[in-house]
């Protein structure tokens, strides 16, 4: 009886004791030989899983997970969009972290401080781009702010047999590559018959002397691309009951693809952007960039299936699923949209006049005037009868194009003068081409833009910004050399930020390339037109070329932090610096690995050289 009494005292202790809430994962990287729709290759699995498994943790507790390295070189895993301790970030050369060593097993433990949609990769070499990387999903200590009856996780990826470090090899040697859309004469004669000889002309000589190329959207194309790991052959499947509610969880899981995220027939909600709750937003479409979240809300109210259609915006494929009440059902599967060609205006400053040769996509420093300038010899549209070939005609003061001009949001033009360009953004070639990075969706779709987003909390921090940094995003195609202020991360200071100071960081797109920029460690607030306290988090900036774009940081993390564009071959070429953030007693962050370290587990020095 004694016995008895004593076994339910300790039980009801333990029930009324505070829960401590722990979660341990072990987490196995390797390699294995894959099969997607038909193309085999040997990928690094984690777990023996591409991508790898879901993680699953709740706010609050404490995270502890062991990695056992099985390659036969050093690898890491970098926690994206998490606020923890610098020397768990996962960064090799950063923190005193050397990376994973093969044979070795590394235990990161920290807390949870905080909930949603993130994501884990590697952060050694190209080994994301071979299939390292998977999701996570936090859940709120208090409950789900937007109740649910389904939640999925849809992970956005690409797939290639070819060897990562081949690839950025290549782009070494020749950075269009994998362009396998170049214009072509036939499609000059295309634009001549549309835009008239004289006009097509003018528009090839002005792009072939900047050595620049339009159709230049994507750096690297011939992916099959995924959702979870299936091709689109496969067709994963998101299971629903007609009138329920459910959450689709998106990551941007690519190494260089951004996507155009549709569900025909559906509209969605967007309820958090990089983890954070936002307001919600009712989209017909949504833009993901490289490593960027959205967690969408749809209700599907009728027995039928709907298909999850996520176009690379150089319409060089394809990743989708199919949302159905039921295994084995799918639905049509949309056109895909016309593919874009760039504009002049989108060139940020890399003007006529400067040393294209040297510069290729974009300025280091910015444009001193736009001395000597032709702007008429780049148009060549004097005279001609646009609304008789279909391509444009003015109602009132507005021009009415092809498709619309849509405003993602991503940044201002840096740029106020006209480019004379063959037709405005938003008309169609003579190849059937749409004009203009924000060209593509349709008349009357609501299409989300970072303007949109609103915090669902009141932001802590509301101060205002004690000083400004420029960033200037640029490179050099010629030696597909990408920088940042001029300089590669192995030329380049440390970005130096004072503990608990705020700052503004300015980006100015230098380059036609959209930069998807992330800072390790700290979220920033967009600049977007919402109220101080309402402004939104992001761990990644998109910023669209020739744009500029603001944000706020609240240096409240010490440490050494990586900071890059996150296109995988753009910061192994050279686009990443180093921030650090010191206390304000003048303690220094946590003790660095020497540049030696750094380029061994990293080697993000060694690409940036620029040989």
């Amino acid at each position: 009886m004694t016995l008895t009494r004593l076994l339910l005292a300790i039980c009801v202790s333990l029930m009324l004791a505070p829960a401590v809430l722990a979660a341990e994962y072990d987490l196995v990287i390797d390699k294995r030989l894959v099969d997607i729709d038909g193309r085999k290759a040997e990928q690094i699995t984690v777990n023996g899983q591409l991508p790898g498994p879901t993680l699953r943790f709740r706010e609050g507790e404490t995270a502890t997970i062991r990695v056992t390295n099985r390659l036969n070189e050093t690898t890491s895993i970098h926690w994206h969009g998490f606020l923890l301790p610098a020397e768990k970030d996962g960064v090799p050369g950063f923190n005193g972290f050397k990376g994973i060593a093969p044979g070795e097993t590394y235990t990161y433990q920290f807390q949870i401080q905080q909930n949603g949609t993130y994501w884990y990769h590697a952060h050694a070499a190209t080994q994301e781009q071979a299939g390292h990387y998977g999701s996570i999903v936090i859940d709120p200590a208090d409950g789900p702010r937007i109740k649910t009856d389904r939640d999925y996780v849809v992970v956005l990826s690409e797939f290639t047999p070819e060897d990562p470090e081949r690839i950025l090899r290549n782009l070494k040697v020749d950075p269009g590559y994998y362009n396998y859309r170049k214009r072509t004469l036939g499609d000059f004669f295309r634009d001549a018959r549309t835009f008239g000889f004289g006009a097509a002309v003018k528009d090839r000589t002005a792009w072939g002397g900047m050595r620049m190329d339009p159709t230049d959207i994507a750096d690297v194309s011939g992916y099959t691309f995924l959702v979870n790991g299936k091709g689109p052959k496969t067709n994963e499947t998101f299971l629903f009951r007609p009138g329920e509610k459910v959450r689709l969880r998106f990551v941007n899981a690519s190494a260089m693809s951004y996507f155009d995220v549709r569900i025909p027939g559906l509209k969605m909600t967007v309820v958090s952007a990089d983890g954070r709750d936002v307001e919600p937003v009712p989209v017909d479409e949504f833009r993901i960039a490289v490593a960027e979240t959205y967690d969408v809300i749809v209700e599907p109210q009728t027995e039928e299936a709907f298909t999850v259609f996520a176009e690379a915006i150089d319409r060089s494929g394809y990743a989708r699923a199919t949302l159905a009440p039921r295994e084995g059902m799918s639905a049509a599967i949309p056109e895909m949209r016309p593919r874009a060609v760039l504009m002049m205006s989108e060139m940020g400053h890399a003007m006529p006049g400067m040393d294209h040769a040297a510069m290729g996509h974009g300025a280091s420093t910015p444009a001193a005037g736009h001395e000597g300038m032709d702007h008429g010899s780049m148009a060549g549209m004097e005279g001609m009868d646009h609304a008789a070939m279909g391509h444009d005609m003015s109602v009132g003061d507005e021009v009415v194009t092809d498709y619309p001009k849509i405003d993602y949001g991503m940044g201002k033009p840096t740029m106020a003068h006209d480019m004379g360009e063959l037709a405005p953004e938003g008309s169609l070639n003579g190849s059937g081409e749409v004009y203009g990075w924000a060209s593509g969706a349709p008349y009357g779709a609501k299409v989300l833009s970072y303007a949109d987003l609103r915090s669902a909390a009141p932001q802590a921090d509301t101060r205002a910004p004690e000083r400004e940094i420029v960033v200037r995003l640029g490179g050099n195609m010629e030696r597909y050399r990408w920088t940042i202020n001029g300089q590669t991360f192995e030329e380049a200071e440390p970005i130096r930020l004072r503990y608990g100071e705020r700052v503004r960081m300015t980006f100015i797109n230098e380059s036609m390339m959209a930069h998807p920029m992330h800072l390790h460690g700290m979220f920033v607030q967009l600049e977007n037109g919402q109220p101080a306290d309402r402004l939104p988090d992001k761990h990644v900036v998109s910023v669209a070329p020739g744009k500029s774009y603001s944000v706020l940081i609240s240096a409240d993390a010490p440490g050494e932090w990586a900071f890059h564009c996150h296109l995988l071959y753009h910061m192994e070429s050279g686009m990443m610096q180093k921030v650090t953030v010191a206390r304000l007693d003048g303690d220094a962050p946590a003790a660095s690995a020497d540049k030696g370290e750094a380029e061994h587990g990293h080697h993000h020095a060694g690409h940036g050289a620029g040989q």
